[in-house]
């Protein structure tokens, strides 16, 4: 998100005829909708923003930021359990889970403002509380309050899907729009789903006390490495979960005070509470989308390369739109359309060195194409991979679970790299922008890595792509025979 201030006053919407007119009318204040927005009456534009709900949406509020509170506190809880390895000595750590609710909903505050009504206000944003429809392809109204743009932008973000599984409408559940209201840490957390949520969210209420149990009707992270996988399924079980995969779920039912979740072919799963954590689904019930000729299906908003709709005054951008989940792909969403719609340039999405991370410890984190992605696309890639068990400085913190794993075209062209690891999501980023940049694994050997630090591993990776020739019985007959020329 854009956080300068802009240089002088702002053009703001006007009212004619009872009507608001503006450049831009945004609906949805999550991280998409507020990055446009910011950026739209910063270079110029008049921006009207609609939130029915809260300012920050799903990443600030329920997602992104309280999760990432809520791993740090259990981080913290698991580095006491862990420090007996460096010669240091600690009792069991008392988690006081009362205090872990104020620490995540402290770091929510103190974000918050960043993204409040108050400054989109003093930027020069018309901001309306309150749930925004379409009324033709050119019209909104929220709250009374009819507005007409040159430009509307649907940032809507997702929820939440609930599977259909019998009786889960019978019991109490969480998702991760509620879980982060607890304040007693529960007996035992019953997790469905073994996505990234799933997974992150099932390691931390391990360290911070819960018993875990984890079911997952495939594989967990499925998306991923298989190797990068095994790594954080061996975590996982290591720490406690209990983790079921391939596990089919024929029902959930109450069990006095908990649920009982009943699987095919295995012992039903007991718990005292329920998370759901079994994908998303786009926010787009109530927008009035067939009153503004916008063309949708179950996935979301149907956009070309663009981000338009089929109304051609209307983007999409974030989960809305139908590609992949990530806040930082509806920032970057944000970008096109502030191009595409603020200066007439064209742009267009492309995901080819999309970063990912699951936070769980250690982390995974992906960009570009798998090896089973590339050999789907008709590639025979070259790949790369190199343990963290080489790293110094994964040696002298104890943390060397871990690998990097390179993806590699003709001519030694970078097409995806997957790290897990101890801070993977901060190294994945060099990666991403490799491939961006069409880049070979010739830049990255060639490259200076400061030492010692875990970045070293890409160096390492890169450099074993020339082993082969560098060290072959070739390069050791030159070898002698320049030597025997030279003075």
């Amino acid at each position: 998100m854009l956080h300068t201030m802009s240089e002088g006053p702002a053009r703001r919407p006007e009212l004619r005829d009872g009507v608001l007119t503006a450049d831009l009318c945004i609906i949805g204040a999550g991280s998409g909708g507020l990055s446009v927005a910011a950026g739209a009456v910063q270079m110029g534009a008049s921006v009207v923003l609609i939130e029915k709900h809260r300012m920050g949406g799903d990443c600030l509020n329920t997602g992104c930021v309280p999760s990432k509170a809520l791993l740090a506190a259990a981080h913290a809880a698991q580095a006491a359990r862990t420090a007996r390895s460096f010669g240091i000595d600690l009792p069991e750590p008392r988690v006081d889970f009362g205090r872990v609710h104020a620490h995540v909903h402290g770091v929510i505050g103190a974000i918050a403002p960043h993204d409040s009504v108050e400054r989109f206000s003093g930027l020069g944003v018309h901001v309306i509380e309150g749930a925004a429809r379409f009324l033709d392809g050119g019209t909104v109204e929220a709250e009374g309050q009819r507005i007409r743009a040159r430009r509307f932008v649907l940032a809507t973000g997702s929820s939440a899907a609930v599977p259909p599984v019998p009786g889960i409408e019978t019991v109490p559940f969480l998702t991760n729009e509620t879980v982060f209201d607890l304040t007693e840490c529960p007996a035992h957390l019953v997790v469905l789903g073994g996505g990234p949520i799933g997974v992150e969210m099932a390691q931390a209420f391990r360290r911070l006390g819960a018993a875990v149990t984890l079911i997952e009707r495939a594989a967990i992270l499925p998306k991923d490495e298989p190797e990068a996988v095994a790594v954080v399924r061996a975590a996982l079980l290591a720490e406690g979960v209990a983790l079921l995969e391939q596990a089919s779920v024929l029902s959930v039912t109450s069990d006095g005070a908990g649920v009982q979740v009943t699987l095919s072919g295995q012992d039903p799963v007991r718990g005292t509470h329920l998370l759901v954590a079994a994908g998303r689904r786009p926010n787009i019930t109530g927008l009035g989308l067939e009153a503004a000729g916008i063309a949708h299906t179950p996935r979301g908003v149907t956009v070309d390369a663009g981000l338009r709709t089929s109304n051609r005054r209307v983007f999409a951008i974030g989960d809305v739109a139908g590609g992949p989940q990530f806040t930082h792909i509806a920032g970057y969403h944000a970008g096109i359309v502030i191009r595409s719609a603020l200066f007439g340039l064209p742009a267009k999405v492309d995901y080819a060195s999309l970063p990912w991370v699951t936070y769980s410890d250690p982390e995974l984190a992906h960009a570009g194409l798998t090896e089973a992605d590339a050999r789907a696309g008709g590639l025979t890639p070259r790949i790369l991979v190199q343990s963290f068990t080489g790293n110094d400085r994964a040696q002298a913190e104890r943390a060397t679970e871990g690998l990097i794993k390179v993806v590699l075209g003709q001519g030694g062209r970078i097409l995806g790299a997957t790290i897990v690891g101890p801070h993977a999501g901060e190294m994945i980023g060099m990666w991403g922008l490799a491939i961006a940049r069409k880049l070979k694994i010739g830049a990255i050997a060639a490259s200076i890595a400061p030492y010692p630090t875990l970045s070293e591993i890409g160096k390492r990776a890169a450099g074993s792509f020339y082993t082969p020739s560098l060290f072959s019985a070739r390069t050791r007959r030159l070898v002698g025979l320049v030597q025997r020329w030279l003075p």
